[in-house]
């Protein structure tokens, strides 16, 4: 027996044994995550023209 075909093998059986999220929370994951990265580009947007407008005053 080979240790490529034994790894396979074994790769198999662990995937047989994984529990696989359904469609919904999949879904319920994803909008999570699109409103979490929707928020964080929010929040650094703000901070960016924040700080850029507070060193154009200093430079001024």
């Amino acid at each position: 027996m080979s240790k490529v075909g034994q790894f396979f093998r074994e790769s198999k059986a662990e995937l047989k044994k994984v529990v696989w999220p359904t469609r919904e929370d999949v879904f319920a994951s994803l909008k999570v995550v699109i409103v979490s990265t929707i928020i964080v580009a929010v929040i650094l947007g703000l901070l960016d023209f924040g700080f850029s407008k507070a060193f154009q005053f200093i430079m001024r």
